[in-house]
């Protein structure tokens, strides 16, 4: 439809050179059109002049406040909000106010059940979108709080509802964030600086489900978000908050930035249906208001519901421009702000968009023929641009850098911000024919940042950031055309390396077949290139998965994906893997979203191989092969018993707990309160989580016979016997945790004393800070010392330690001294006794203790961790044969490569048996398809043969 020799203004999106647009940008080009674009009419300040404004945040939330009506009286509860319509019911904006004005005053007048105050609404970002939406918010009785003390305004009311159940509440609370109170620096001694969070995100860790979420009864999302920053509310973090009875009802995506920042709002809704309903216990979504879970609106054309009012007021700001853009002979007769805005002119790209193709020519395709190309030089360098590159355009300042001075670049990865408050990301892969060359580059493109991010205070807001990543050497040929077989690892962390070697290395038996070559895919190439590294058969590559479209391309390229990935991308990337008929593995578990994908598998005639790890995984497959060996000689399982724990190597278990993470301590310490479910004796025994700790039992394994262990239940033992086909035999089914002892009776200690309590803690939300020893003291505030020392045969003065344990013992945390002396030193070691500040992202004792053991409880340098299964199954025999009972034993321990890096145990045996799910998908010697784990003989028989070929290999033994 575009007509020659015009001029044309509208929404192009061109300007980002996305590959889909660029079909049009052509054919303006091509019929010698001059482009306008409204994004890009901006006034000297950067912000945009044209734009529709506040209507989608006043549409969303008058929206909202209908559902929310609804929401609640499936609850049982009736309030005001049930007689408000929808935005576009109303004739116009003043009448749709006029409702929420209604609503307010039978609010003020009437009040709120009691039951399901306080109401807070939680506002993302502070631009238009959040605007208009508080906007209508403001219509309604309110009181605005800053985010640190929701966690007293709860408390609060909670206080109310014990003394006065039957109180109406006569307003509601808003509370509006900023990236600030999303994400905390992961360096406890650096506090938030928005410019370094845009330059470098991956230095920080997102803390708003700990901070804010908590305490909120409905997030208003208006905040722009990019992949690289962390998410503001994920799957898992939905999950655990609902679990710990968190009164979020529900979710007013107003961006409806889908998979985005909220990573449940998977799809966008339509002003006819606006709403559906996500329960975060099976991961499911709904669309009718009753049942567990939150609602979720997610309607992406808001402003339409305002339809006249939002004409207007974009007609009214655009009726300002016409007259110049009509009557302009020349581009320079017009104002700078519109001379900006003009992409193209007279079907030439003006000055300043002229590195839209030079971006075009460089940008990966991951078509067949240029899966992963490098630049035509002999030596590259990975480099990160981050800051105002596109509304500053410096990103053309940068490109004339590489090519002034000879070099090449292919343009990896690109996002682009929105507004003058939004920067813009780009990774380009920089080639030179010499060092020296490329390190000139390096050096002019760093003046550049520097120039541009200075710390006066007329920048404030960093222009340029840099990250330069190492130079490689480039070999020749590209990814996709090797010959062979070829394997895509999804993924690059610490599991993915072993899994590349032991494919990139296999030799098969038949020397006809060629060699695998194996393609390592992340959303960050250097993260790639350093699995990679020394590994002569494999090659990396970037991949957003969210990019359906590439990761089609790339798939579609193999034959066989593993997905290292997080079990949540698992449902995405196995429907693609299905539609291109390709086979997949994983490590994860089988969730909902992969069950439901089995039929489906089976009709493509595609095998998902789920649980190929070490646990599961591993403890799967020396399970049931032990248990079809009973059956093929007539036994049947009378007690089925598996044990299996991650820990440091006895030398690294020099801690008072002998425990290390090589992780985020928060998941191992949640685990401790989950409940658990096993069979004994015939008998269903569930443990508490608050108790099990004090489940924890001793045991001896002769292959550790320096250090005693315990074991914890783990979770649900009882759905084994189902899927083992033992539950109507086995009177005994029991899986469990390993750790090395005394383990459990410091961690229940700990507990009690209240160093797992996730809730904001008020000593931590105060602004002058708290010492460790002066938030240790208040956690075990005992009075009467000298009394309790006495009682005790405690020396009065034996010192601050002895102190401490009397407080413990008299607290009744625990009821042995020498527990308590352990549980001391361990607070000693982690410092939690120290005259320090604690740091200001520590706002619960969970956060102080989790940081401290992430601190003082990680590997150090060539230090080993340990993996231990130990699986026990008794066999009793109908014909009088005496039981026997099987034993099998995995013992592992991590390696050091050469050049002194260490490959962790953990990532070996959950690495490789994923690896060799994939060989035997490849060889096609898995005929079972669909969803499935590693039950049948076709898959554990060789699987574990391949194990013990590598080096895993388990200990079997037999006892009469």
């Amino acid at each position: 439809m575009i007509l020659p020799d015009r001029a044309y203004a509208f929404f192009s999106h061109t300007h980002k050179a996305q590959k889909e647009n660029m079909p049009l940008l052509d054919k303006i080009l091509e019929e010698r059109v001059s482009l306008f674009d409204y994004e890009l009419i901006v006034g000297d300040d950067g912000k945009r002049l044209l734009a529709f404004g506040k209507f989608a945040g006043r549409a969303g939330l008058v929206d909202f406040l209908h559902g929310l009506g609804q929401r609640y009286l499936s609850l049982g509860y009736s309030t005001p909000f049930l007689s408000l319509g929808q935005s576009h019911m109303y004739p116009s904006l003043a009448a749709a106010k006029a409702a929420v004005i209604a609503v307010g005053e039978e609010i003020a007048t009437f009040g709120l059940p009691s039951g399901i105050c306080p109401i807070v609404f939680v506002f993302t970002g502070v631009g238009n979108v959040s605007q208009g939406a508080q906007e209508i918010f403001k219509l309604l009785p309110h009181t605005f709080i800053d985010a640190e003390k929701l966690p007293e305004v709860s408390a609060a009311w909670n206080l109310s509802k014990q003394s006065q159940s039957t109180k109406r509440v006569f307003q509601l609370y808003g509370c509006v964030v900023t990236s600030r109170d999303m994400v905390s620096h992961k360096d406890p001694t650096r506090h938030f600086d928005k410019a370094d969070y845009y330059a470098h995100p991956e230095h920080y860790a997102p803390v708003f489900h700990e901070r804010i979420a908590p305490y909120a009864s409905v997030i208003v999302n208006c905040m722009y978000w990019e992949r690289r920053f962390p998410r503001l509310l994920s799957i898992s973090q939905l999950q655990q908050l609902m679990k710990s009875g968190c009164p979020l009802v529900g979710i007013c995506d107003i961006t409806c930035d889908i998979g985005g920042s909220i990573e449940f709002v998977d799809k966008s809704t339509s002003i006819e249906k606006p709403f559906f309903r996500y329960d975060p216990s099976n991961n499911s979504c709904h669309d009718d208001m009753e049942g567990n879970g939150v609602i979720c609106l997610a309607v992406d054309i808001l402003p339409t519901e305002f339809s006249k009012e939002a004409s207007q007021h974009f007609g009214n700001i655009l009726s300002k421009f016409v007259a110049s853009l009509a009557s302009m002979k020349q581009l320079v007769e017009l104002p700078s702000y519109l001379r900006r805005a003009c992409i193209a002119h007279d079907g030439r790209l003006t000055s300043l968009y002229e590195y839209i193709p030079r971006m075009r020519k460089t940008m990966i395709d991951l078509a067949p023929a240029k899966a992963n190309p490098s630049p035509d030089k002999k030596y590259s360098t990975l480099v990160s641009l981050s800051g105002h590159l596109f509304d500053k355009f410096l990103i053309n300042e940068a490109l004339d850098i590489i090519e002034a001075a000879g070099g090449s670049f292919q343009l990896v990865r690109c996002e682009v911000g929105q507004s003058i408050d939004d920067t813009s990301y780009s990774e380009l892969e920089v080639g030179a024919d010499d060092t020296s060359t490329l390190d000139k580059i390096i050096d002019s493109l760093t003046s550049l940042a520097n120039a541009h991010g200075g710390d006066d205070d007329a920048r404030k807001e960093t222009e340029l950031a840099l990250k330069i990543g190492k130079v490689n050497e480039c070999g020749t040929g590209d990814t996709v055309d090797k010959d062979g077989p070829k394997i895509l690892i999804l993924g690059a962390g610490r599991v993915c390396r072993p899994a590349a070697q032991f494919l990139a290395s296999y030799r098969p038996d038949d020397n006809n077949t060629d060699q695998i070559h194996v393609i390592v895919a992340s959303l960050y190439q250097k993260d790639a290139e350093e699995i990679v590294e020394g590994i002569k058969n494999a090659t990396a590559t970037q991949l957003d998965v969210a990019d359906i479209g590439g990761l089609s391309d790339l798939v579609s390229q193999v034959e066989v994906v593993v997905s290292l990935l997080p079990a949540s991308f698992h449902a995405a990337i196995a429907r693609v893997c299905i539609e291109l008929k390709k086979h997949m593995v994983t490590a994860s578990y089988v969730d909902e979203s992969m069950s439901n994908l089995s039929q489906a598998a089976k009709g493509a005639g595609v095998t998902i191989l789920c649980e190929m790890g070490l646990d599961p995984g591993i403890d799967h497959m020396i399970s049931v092969k032990m248990i079809d060996e009973a059956h093929a000689r007539n036994g049947k399982v009378k007690s089925f018993t598996s044990f299996c724990g991650g820990l440091p190597s006895p030398a690294a278990a020099n801690n008072p707990l002998a425990y290390k993470f090589s992780w985020n301590p928060a998941g191992a310490v949640r685990a401790g309160k989950n409940p658990a479910v096993y069979k004994f004796l015939g008998e269903a025994i569930h443990v508490d989580g608050s108790s099990l700790y004090e489940s924890a039992k001793g045991l001896r394994l002769p292959e550790l016979p320096a250090f005693a262990l315990e074991h914890l239940p783990n979770r649900n033992s009882l759905i084994y016997g189902d899927l083992y086909g033992i539950t109507k035999e086995a009177s005994t089914i029991y899986r469990a945790t390993l750790r090395y002892e005394g383990f459990s009776e410091i961690m229940a200690t700990l507990s009690k004393i209240g160093f797992f309590d996730a809730a904001n803690h008020p000593l931590l939300q105060d602004a002058n800070r708290p010492t460790y020893k002066g938030f240790l003291d208040e956690l075990l505030n005992a009075d009467n010392i000298s009394t309790i020392t006495t009682n005790l045969n405690i020396e009065a003065s034996g010192g601050y330690d002895d102190e401490l344990i009397a407080r413990i013992l008299s607290l009744g945390h625990c009821k042995e001294k020498d527990i308590a002396v352990k549980t001391v030193k361990t607070i000693k070691f982690l410092g939690l006794h120290e005259e320090i500040q604690i740091p200001k992202d520590c706002s619960s004792a969970f956060d102080v203790i989790c940081q401290r053991m992430e601190q003082r409880m990680a590997y150090g340098h060539n230090e080993q961790d340990m993996v231990l299964l130990h699986h026990e199954v008794e066999v009793e025999y109908p014909d009088g044969r005496p039981t026997e009972k099987h034993q099998a034993t995995l013992l592992e321990f991590g390696k050091v490569e050469n050049g002194g890096s260490t490959t962790t145990a953990m990532a070996l045996t959950v690495g490789v048996p994923a690896a060799i799910g994939a060989l035997l998908l490849l060889e096609n010697k898995v005929n079972t398809k669909g969803v499935i784990r590693p039950l049948e003989p076709e898959i554990y028989i060789p699987a574990l043969e391949m194990l013990e070929s590598s080096g895993i290999k388990l200990a079997e033994g037999v006892e009469i």
